[in-house]
C-alpha cells in the first residue's frame, strides 16, 4: 500500500493492513491507490470517487466549517449536532429552550431559519490553476509575492463566480506548490429541521468529549431551500426544498467489526509537515499558554452568566467551543509527548537532509530549508505578541467596529483591489454576523471577557505590548482592576453599537461618517487602525516569504517520498477529501481495550440523572424494555450506539457522512479518541481511531424517542 510521510525511512515501509491506513486523499489521487481501496472492501469504482458531479461525492456538502450530505430528493441534509447547535441555540430562548428540550418540525413550514450566515456548498468542479497563479511571480519575494497571488486567486474567483450563483476558492496544496480552482453552488437559505436536545445530542458532555466509551448521539437536520425558479436566494416563505442531483441511501443493516468504511468531507488543517521549529515553538508555547489561557475564559463566562439565563444560553456556543478545543489541545500535549514528537521530527529532518546531501542538483532544497527554519523563528515572536494583542482587543463591539471601519476604508478601492473579506461578495456575511452578534452578545460577559484578557495582557513581557492599545485605553504598566474597570464601563454605557438596528445600518456609512460617530468602540476601533495594518503588512511580508520557501520544502519532501516509494497526499485544507478503512476497536496503551461498538446499555450505566448524563426518561425506559426495534446488532445483543474505525480525520470532517463499501450512509463521523487528537502533527496508527454515531441509533432515536417519522418516511432506508 502506498502511504504519506511518516517519521523515518523504516516506518515509510510500514504498511500492516491491521493498523490505521494514513491519509486525507482528494479525490483525483484515489486512483493510484484504487487497489487498496477495493482489498478493503470498496465496491464502488474508485474512479467514480473522482467525479465530484456524481454518486456518491456528489451528495457530500461543506457547510462551511462541517461537512454534511444530502439524505433526500427534498434537500433533506444530515449533519452532526453539534455543527448545526449554533442555529439551535440562536433559535432558544428562556421560554424556548430547545438545547435542553430539542425542535422537531412535525411539517416543512414548521422548520427554522438557521443562524445568520449559514449556507450549504455543494461542490461542483475543481481546477488545476497553479500555472495561471505561479507563472508570473518571477523574482517577487515577501509582500510582493503575496499580493500577486492574492490577486490572481481574486480574479480567477471573480470570473467563476460570474458564471452564477457559486461561491467559489481557491485552495493551495503542498506548501503553494500547487493551486486550485473550485466551484460551489452556494444555498443561502437553510433551516433547522430536527435536533435531539443535549441529553440526546450532546450525551456525555465534556467529561465525554473525546473520549471511549462514547454514547452521543451526535446528528441533527437542516433543509436547503431555493428560489421558486430553482435558483438559489435568500430566505422567503415563498422558497422551496433544493432538489439534489444526488442522495445518500441511509442503512438500517449498519455494519460489523472489520467491514469497509469510508468518509468524504472537508477536514480543516493538519500539520505533518511542519518543521521541527515550528513544532517547538507550538508545543512549548503556544498549546500550554492557549489552553491556560482559554480555560480561565471558561470559568470566566461560567462565573458572570448563571446557568439556565438567557445570559448563558447566549454564549454556549462559545463555551462548547472552547471546551472542545481546550481539551483537543491537551490531548495534543500529551500526544506529543507520547509518542516524542519532537524526535521524530529531528530524525525526520535527518533523512530529508541526508537524500538532499546525496545529489548536488538538490542543494538549492538545503539553501531553502535553512531559510524556512530562521523564517519561521522570527514568525513565533511575531505570533507571541498577536496572541496577547487579541486578546486585549476581544469585545464583541470592537469586533464589529473595527470591521465596519476596515469595511469603510476598503469601499474606497475598487473591488478588485480590497482586501479579501471587504468584497462586494462578502457584504451578506458581513451583515449577518452584525446581526447574529444579537444572540452572542450580553454587555456583563462580554466586560468580564475583556477584563480578564487586559490583565493577562498587561502581565506579559512588556515587548509584546502594543503602544497604540496602551495609548487608547491609559493602560500603565501595572494592572488595577478598578480603575479599568471604571474605565471599560464608559465604553459600554457610551456605545450604540449594542443596537443591531445601529450596528447593521453603518454597513454603507463612509469612512468620514464613522470617524464622525461620538462611540466609544468606533473611535478605540480607528485608534488601533493604523497599528493594526502595520501588523497585517508585516505578516503578508513573512507569509509571502514563507510561501516561497515552503514550496521548495514540499518539492523536496515529494521527491524524497517519491525515492522510497510513497505517494504523498496534501495537508488539510478545508476541501473535500477522502479517507477510508475498517470499523476497529484498538488498544492506545498497556491494559486499556476499546471496544468497535457502544450500545444503548451504555447509556443507562452512565445517567446520573444529571447533565451531562441526563438522558430522557422515555429514553431509559425503552432501553429497560429493550425495545430495540428493528436496528439491534445481532453480535452486540442490542442497538449500537457508536461506532469506531481507523479512519484519518481532523476538525472540519464532523459531520462526514460515513460509508459502506456501496456508498450507503452507515453514520456520521463526529469525532477522534483522546490518543488521536495528536494525529493532526503526526499519525500513529497504533491509537489513531475515530468516532462515529451509528445509524442504526441515529434511526432508532428519531422513531422510539423523537417521533421524527416524517422524515424517516422522507429518507430512503435500506436493511442489507
Amino acid at each position: 500500500m502506498k502511504r504519506a510521510l511518516l517519521a523515518s525511512a523504516a516506518f515509510l515501509a510500514f504498511a500492516s493492513p491491521s493498523h490505521a491506513k494514513e491519509g486525507m486523499y482528494t479525490p483525483d489521487q484515489l486512483p493510484e491507490i484504487a487497489e487498496d481501496l477495493q482489498a478493503t472492501g470498496l465496491e464502488l469504482d474508485p474512479q467514480s470517487l473522482t467525479d465530484l458531479t456524481s454518486f456518491p461525492m456528489g451528495a457530500v456538502i461543506s457547510l462551511g466549517g462541517c461537512t454534511a450530505s444530502f439524505v433526500s430528493p427534498e434537500g433533506l441534509v444530515v449533519t452532526n449536532h453539534h455543527c448545526a447547535r449554533g442555529s439551535v441555540q440562536y433559535n432558544s430562548t428562556e421560554e424556548k429552550n430547545y438545547l435542553e428540550d430539542g425542535f422537531l418540525a412535525a411539517t416543512k413550514g414548521e422548520e427554522l431559519k438557521a443562524a445568520p450566515g449559514s449556507r450549504v456548498y455543494v461542490t461542483v468542479d475543481v481546477k488545476d490553476v497553479t500555472d495561471t497563479i505561479t507563472s508570473d511571480l518571477g523574482d517577487l519575494t515577501g509582500k510582493a509575492r503575496y499580493d500577486a497571488i492574492d490577486l490572481s486567486e481574486k480574479e480567477l474567483i471573480a470570473e467563476c463566480e460570474a458564471e452564477g450563483p457559486y461561491r467559489c476558492q481557491v485552495g493551495a496544496f503542498f506548501g503553494g506548490m500547487q493551486y486550485k480552482l473550485i466551484k460551489r453552488l452556494e444555498i443561502r437559505d437553510v433551516r433547522l429541521v430536527y435536533a435531539p436536545g443535549d441529553n440526546i445530542g450532546k450525551y456525555g458532555g465534556d467529561i465525554d468529549n473525546w473520549m471511549w466509551p462514547r454514547h452521543t448521539g451526535d446528528f441533527s437536520f437542516y433543509r436547503a431551500y431555493v428560489g421558486p425558479d430553482g435558483k438559489p436566494a435568500d430566505y422567503s416563505e415563498d422558497n422551496i426544498p433544493f432538489q439534489p442531483e444526488h442522495y445518500l441511501k441511509v442503512s438500517a443493516g449498519g455494519l460489523e467489526e472489520g467491514d469497509f468504511v469510508m468518509a468524504a468531507g472537508y477536514p480543516g488543517s493538519t500539520n505533518r509537515y511542519e518543521r521541527l521549529k515550528e513544532v517547538e515553538y507550538v508545543f512549548d508555547w503556544y498549546y500550554p499558554t492557549w489552553v491556560e489561557t482559554r480555560q480561565d475564559w471558561i470559568d470566566t463566562i461560567i462565573d458572570t452568566a448563571p446557568e439556565g439565563s438567557d445570559m448563558r444560553i447566549k454564549y454556549e456556543s462559545r463555551l462548547a467551543g472552547l471546551n472542545n478545543y481546550v481539551k483537543n489541545r491537551a490531548g495534543q500535549l500529551e500526544g506529543a509527548r507520547r509518542v516524542g514528537l519532537k524526535d521524530l521530527r529531528a530524525e525526520r529532518e535527518a533523512a530529508l537532509d541526508a537524500w538532499i546531501a546525496e545529489d548536488d542538483s538538490r542543494a538549492a532544497y538545503g539553501e531553502a530549508i535553512a531559510q524556512l527554519d530562521a523564517l519561521t523563528e522570527q514568525s513565533a515572536d511575531a505570533n507571541k505578541k498577536r496572541f496577547w494583542y487579541a486578546g486585549a482587543t476581544t469585545p464583541a463591539l470592537l469586533d464589529a467596529a473595527q470591521r465596519l471601519y476596515r469595511l469603510s476604508v476598503e469601499q474606497e478601492k475598487p473591488d478588485a483591489e480590497r482586501e479579501s473579506g471587504y468584497q462586494e461578495r462578502d457584504l451578506t456575511f458581513i451583515r449577518q454576523r452584525l446581526e447574529a452578534l444579537d444572540r452572542r452578545y450580553d454587555p456583563t460577559v462580554d466586560k468580564a471577557e475583556w477584563m480578564l484578557f487586559l490583565e493577562k495582557y498587561m502581565a506579559a513581557p512588556e515587548a509584546y505590548r502594543v503602544a497604540a492599545l496602551d495609548e487608547a485605553l491609559g493602560l500603565g504598566e501595572t494592572f488595577n482592576e478598578d480603575e479599568i474597570s471604571a474605565r471599560l464601563d464608559a465604553y459600554y454605557a457610551g456605545t450604540t453599537l449594542g443596537d443591531t438596528e445601529t450596528r447593521v445600518g453603518l454597513i454603507d456609512a463612509d469612512k468620514a461618517e464613522l470617524e464622525a460617530l461620538d462611540d466609544p468602540f468606533m473611535q478605540l476601533a480607528i485608534a488601533l487602525f493604523e497599528t493594526e495594518m502595520a501588523m497585517e503588512a508585516e505578516a503578508k511580508e513573512r507569509a509571502g516569504q514563507m510561501g516561497e520557501l515552503r514550496s521548495a520544502y514540499m518539492e523536496a519532501i515529494i521527491g524524497w517520498q517519491k525515492s522510497n516509494g510513497v505517494t504523498t497526499y496534501p495537508d488539510a485544507n478545508s476541501t473535500l477529501r477522502v479517507t477510508y478503512g475498517t470499523v476497529m476497536g484498538g488498544s492506545p496503551k498497556d491494559g486499556l481495550i476499546y471496544t468497535p461498538f457502544t450500545s444503548l446499555e451504555g447509556i443507562t450505566e452512565k445517567d446520573s440523572g444529571v447533565e451531562p448524563f441526563n438522558a430522557p426518561q422515555a429514553q431509559l425506559d425503552l432501553i429497560d424494555e429493550q425495545a430495540y426495534g428493528d436496528y439491534a446488532l445481532e453480535s452486540l445483543g442490542s442497538v449500537p450506539v457508536n461506532f469506531l474505525s481507523d479512519l484519518d480525520s481532523t476538525g472540519g470532517n464532523s459531520g462526514s457522512p460515513t460509508l459502506n463499501g456501496k456508498g450507503e450512509l452507515v453514520g456520521l463521523l463526529f469525532d477522534g479518541t483522546l490518543e488521536s487528537v495528536n494525529a493532526d502533527w503526526h499519525f500513529d496508527p497504533k491509537t489513531t481511531r475515530t468516532i462515529h454515531v451509528d445509524s442504526r441509533y441515529m434511526l432508532w432515536v428519531m422513531e422510539k424517542v423523537s417521533g421524527a417519522d416524517n422524515l424517516i418516511e422522507e429518507m430512503t432506508i435500506v436493511s442489507e
